[in-house]
């Protein structure tokens, strides 16, 4: 069973979820390209680190998309989703995004193996309280931006502001038919004023 990155399921929208996110740790590569082929660009880089190209030499095996510790006491098995962040489509602004693998709950800056390519960064991250709407199919830069478009509007309606740029998550190998895979748009929000528990609807 693939480990995912755990979360709170704050409150049910009728277009998404208010989710809280704990803090987490992610290796993460930046790539020049397009939004459609950032995954592929990123792709070698992440997946030569988890081969044991780290300074512990820690070779991890992968299987779509769970990946375990071999030849090492360390096991270590990655979970999904696949994060990519950068400029929005179709803002205009130059090409570029953040590719990352989100690592097991539990995995500090300090316990991930070390990259041995510079390229590669390992990054904590800040929990966060977010909204995310779930959508099957292709995860093109075209279905991205329909969503993302309908999340923003939905936020707006709720009542919801948005705190920086929105994130694209992945949860399927390529191989796995297009109309099975699981995608995200994750947009994290500001804490509702004055609620000391869960955000009206």
């Amino acid at each position: 069973m693939t480990e995912q990155q755990p979360y709170e399921l704050v409150q049910r929208y009728p277009h998404f979820e208010l989710r809280r996110y704990p803090a987490h740790v992610v290796a993460e590569v930046q790539v020049d390209a397009s939004f459609d082929r950032a995954g592929n660009a990123a792709f070698r880089y992440l997946f030569n680190y988890i081969s044991g190209n780290n300074t512990a030499r820690q070779k991890l095996a992968m299987t779509a998309p769970v990946i375990q510790g071999t030849g090492s006491p360390q096991k270590i098995a990655m979970t999904v989703p696949v994060l990519q962040s950068g400029p929005l489509p179709g803002s205009g602004a130059p090409a570029g995004f953040a590719v990352a693998f989100v690592l097991p709950a539990g995995m500090t800056a300090e316990t991930a193996p070390v990259p041995a390519d510079p390229k590669v960064t390992i990054r904590p991250v800040a929990g966060s309280l977010a909204a995310v709407v779930r959508f099957s199919g292709a995860g093109s830069e075209a279905a991205f931006e329909r969503r993302n478009d309908g999340l923003q509007a939905a936020l707006t309606l709720a009542g919801l502001t948005p705190v920086g740029p929105p994130r694209f998550a992945r949860f399927d190998p390529p191989f796995k038919p297009w109309f099975l895979r699981r995608n995200e748009v994750v947009q994290d929000v500001q804490e509702p004023a004055g609620a000391p528990g869960t955000p009206g609807a």
